[in-house]
């Protein structure tokens, strides 16, 4: 058996009848050369008819870079974070790098001994969902040239150092949740809201709500459970159980709305006649459910997309010195849970 000579770049430059300059812009995605469309696609042409595979571990120790992203999300079975990671990797897909997705399960243990590995230089950058860690616990890794894109839930101001944010107001778009069921007649509204995560925020937005429309804030009508799908079941059944009947429900996310579905239909009452429900995110089931979800909606996708571009701008020397923050839209998104 005779082996296939491994097909170089100048190979392809032949091919494409180009430089072999230019086929190395392309390859590493330089963005500081404009490359005209057709040229860049004959290039991509002629690596496929080649089977021209680059060489990662040469580009790696002449760049002194791993050309790896890490993705850090509190829980990986959370619908809401597929979505986000996989508008992650396709923006950094097109700059030639890799995504590591790490799992935290919202542990304070797991988040610092994740920042205590990428601080070994295993990756580049980070894009993460943090619960625990803090601006400060982020140095380290920045002052290694290792830079951080956080996702959060309410506006983090750019600071002095060059750490990024990505954010939808929680607060803002939680009560214009609570307002469409106020706008529907509902004035007893329970939340079933979590100690995790966002929730907090979202628990914020729901009192603001009350409170601007004159309706006092009841209790009863208030129940903490996990932040899924389990701790929705939970806390709607416990306030059916005690008695504290509301007519519409808002969930800290859309998992916790669907258990809190379940408990519903489990004592014998409809959706949304006898309670409304009402969740938060938009994840893909939440149209699929019977009756239909009525949530918010954050476009994880488009997150995912927007916070790799932002840090790979900030790896490839294109962002501004300071730290940035973005806020991203939300939309209230309307179907047959709430009648």
């Amino acid at each position: 058996m005779t082996n296939k000579k491994r097909a170089t770049q100048a190979d392809v430059a032949r091919r494409a009848n180009v430089s072999q300059a230019m086929v190395s812009y392309v390859i590493n995605d330089n963005h500081t050369v404009t490359i005209p469309a057709e040229t860049r696609q004959r290039i991509l042409n002629a690596m496929d008819e080649l089977g021209y595979v680059p060489n990662v571990t040469a580009r790696r120790l002449r760049s002194s870079k791993t050309f790896t992203i890490a993705g850090i999300i509190p829980d990986i079975t959370n619908p809401f974070y597929p979505a986000f990671e996989r508008g992650i990797q396709d923006t950094v897909d097109s700059y030639g790098y890799d995504l590591i997705i790490y799992n935290t399960d919202g542990s304070r243990e797991r988040e610092k001994k994740l920042l205590t590995s990428m601080s070994q230089g295993r990756v580049d950058g980070v894009i993460g969902v943090f619960f625990h860690l803090r601006a400060d616990d982020l140095i380290s890794l920045i002052e290694q040239q290792i830079y951080v894109v956080r996702l959060e839930a309410v506006p983090k101001y750019p600071g002095r150092m060059p750490l990024d944010n990505i954010f939808v107001d929680n607060i803002a778009a939680s009560r214009t949740a609570v307002e469409h069921l106020i706008g529907k007649g509902h004035r007893r509204i329970a939340m079933l809201t979590s100690s995790q995560g966002p929730a907090r925020f979202r628990e914020l937005g729901y009192r603001e709500a009350l409170d601007a429309h004159r309706i006092t804030f009841d209790n009863t009508l208030f129940s903490s459970g996990a932040f899924s799908e389990d701790g929705g079941y939970e806390a709607m059944n416990s306030l059916l159980k005690h008695g504290a009947r509301p007519t519409a429900v808002f969930a800290a996310n859309d998992l916790m709305a669907m258990g809190a579905m379940i408990a519903i239909r489990e004592a014998g009452l409809s959706i949304p006649n006898d309670i409304a429900v009402m969740g938060f995110d938009d994840i893909p089931t939440a149209k699929l459910v019977y009756p239909a979800l009525t949530t918010v909606a954050q476009n994880q996708g488009t997150l995912g997309q927007k916070a790799a571009q932002m840090l790979m701008e900030r790896i490839n020397g294109a962002a501004p010195d300071q730290g940035r923050s973005i806020e991203m839209p939300y939309r209230l998104i309307e179907r047959d849970s709430t009648g």
